[in-house]
């Protein structure tokens, strides 16, 4: 059977200077693509920009350019990024591109012909940078309630969604599916906001025309949430290649930010039951990160931008401290010394020196190869039969994002091979002449290399190297999860012996 997944981040404004936080989810997608394919998948992992409104229109006119223009300039600062943050994405999609305009159109059109759209004159408190409107009662001090910037009263025609026709069909929808909205957390806001009873949607605009025109009525402009989260259609070949579309749709998983949950929860799967089209399986909403216990803010300036961290951390290690320090889902704090403290604890002290320790043995004792067992004793049974137990947990983690617990499994796997190191010995076994030092460097070799396999997704470049420091010359991208967690004997292994550091420890600065 061939096995299929889809899996999406949102659509990042090009306005947006790209932060930890749009970092956090991309990574955090791959981690679920890279997973997925070990495990034989064939993933189609989604992401790209959102490059209409009236955000970008005045932008544009500010620097005296058309909003095309600017968005060619401005959608490279997330695609640079992208490499430089080793994403695996499959697919990017734009929404100034002319196959996602078509897309757009379309379902508006069939949205309409089928009677939830309607013409209709709209009023209320407009948010600019957040592209929202709000009733009175939804401010706070009659601010935006999720920026706090001050809104505009707007009045307009407008295009309206039939959103009030969808409140049981949501509510039939949440109460079938528990874990359509994940975290559980994330869930109860939602089945509290639709029970609450919801309002028809402005699904248009007139006060700007920098977006996808409604069609056959272009002086009206179709909202950036209906064009945006249209997207996710767009990006697998709707309307350009049915087979593709209809071999990955229903998407497994949307990755989001906790802030738009309402439009992927509530706004996309009501325009979807409208269409036609089956709902999203997934929609996983993560927290927000501070930085050194404070809100991240332009204001405050103390925005993290990615590409610094990396250039003083590493790629893989700042990838694997976003998923190790806080379970992905919670709100979570950057600080330097919480990354320092993960590196040299982690991955310098538990994992990078039991792998330096145990190849310079590899070397000295069994001349550079790995061996089958001749005699058994100690915790050699124990040490393989614990490291598969933990195997299949970080297995059932990483299915549900548990990201924090999947890695705690791997970090187990590693505290047993250190204490087994310690406990056997093998120096001396080496010393007296014990046969049962092959025993013990096989299961060393083995259980360091199962727990490369499994950091593989958030760290895709150390984790080769930790294969290549064992002689192992594939690639471990290209190798099955269901071959590679069991103890084996290698018959195709270059010579094993010192390497330097994986992970150098970072001398932390006051």
């Amino acid at each position: 059977m061939d096995k299929k997944y889809y899996i999406t981040t949102p659509i990042y404004y090009i306005n947006d200077v790209p932060h930890i936080g749009h970092a956090y989810t991309t990574i955090a997608a791959d981690v679920m693509a890279r997973y997925k394919r070990l495990g034989g998948y064939r993933v189609f992992f989604l992401t790209g920009t959102d490059e209409h409104g009236q955000k970008v229109e005045k932008a544009a006119a500010l620097s005296g350019i058309h909003p095309r223009e600017h968005a060619d300039v401005m959608v490279n600062r997330f695609t640079d990024l992208w490499k430089v943050l080793n994403i695996s994405n499959t697919g990017f999609v734009r929404t100034t591109e002319e196959r996602h305009r078509k897309v757009v159109q379309h379902i508006f059109e069939k949205v309409r012909e089928k009677g939830d759209i309607y013409l209709g004159e709209y009023e209320d408190w407009y948010c600019v940078p957040c592209e929202g409107y709000y009733t009175e009662l939804q401010l706070k001090d009659g601010l935006c309630p999720d920026c706090l910037r001050k809104p505009e009263k707007l009045k307009e025609e407008s295009y309206f969604f039939r959103l009030s026709r969808y409140t049981q069909p949501l509510l039939d929808l949440l109460e079938q599916h528990r874990d359509f909205i994940m975290p559980e957390i994330r869930y109860n806001e939602v089945a509290s906001f639709v029970k609450g009873g919801l309002r028809d949607l402005s699904v248009s605009r007139t006060s700007f025309s920098w977006g996808i025109p409604v069609p056959a009525h272009d002086q009206h402009i179709v909202y950036v949430w209906f064009d945006a989260l249209t997207n996710y259609l767009t990006g697998i070949g709707f309307l350009e290649d049915e087979e593709e579309f209809k071999s990955f749709w229903p998407c497994d998983a949307h990755l989001i930010g906790k802030d738009i949950l309402r439009f992927h929860a509530v706004y996309w799967p009501s325009f979807l039951m409208s269409y036609g089209l089956e709902p999203p399986k997934h929609v996983f909403a993560h927290g927000w990160w501070t930085i050194e216990g404070q809100k991240m803010s332009k204001s405050l300036g103390n925005v993290v931008d990615p590409h610094e961290v990396v250039k003083e951390y590493g790629v893989d290690e700042f990838r694997f401290f976003l998923f190790r320090e806080v379970p992905f889902g919670l709100d979570g704090d950057f600080s330097k010394h919480a990354i320092v403290h993960r590196i040299n604890g982690d991955l310098a002290n538990d994992f990078g020196n039991l792998t330096s320790r145990t190849v310079t043995m590899i070397g000295k004792f069994l001349a550079g190869k790995i061996e089958t067992p001749e005699k058994k004793g100690g915790m050699d049974d124990h040490v393989e039969e614990t490291a598969m137990k933990l195997i299949a947990d970080y297995q059932k983690e990483m299915d549900v994002f548990a990201f924090h617990k999947a890695l705690q499994s791997v970090f187990e796997i590693i505290s047993i091979l250190n204490k087994y190191i310690d406990s056997e010995a093998p120096w001396k076994l080496a010393k007296e002449g014990d046969v049962r030092v092959k025993t013990v460097m096989f299961n060393l070799w083995n259980g360091i290399r199962v727990a490369a396999v499994l950091l593989y997704p958030f760290m895709p470049v150390k984790s080769q190297l930790i294969w290549k420091a064992l002689g192992i010359g594939r690639q471990i991208e290209a190798c099955s999860l269901e071959e590679e967690m069991r103890f084996y004997t290698p018959s195709d292994i270059a010579p094993i012996d010192k390497i330097p550091p994986v992970f150098p420890r970072i001398e932390e600065t006051a």
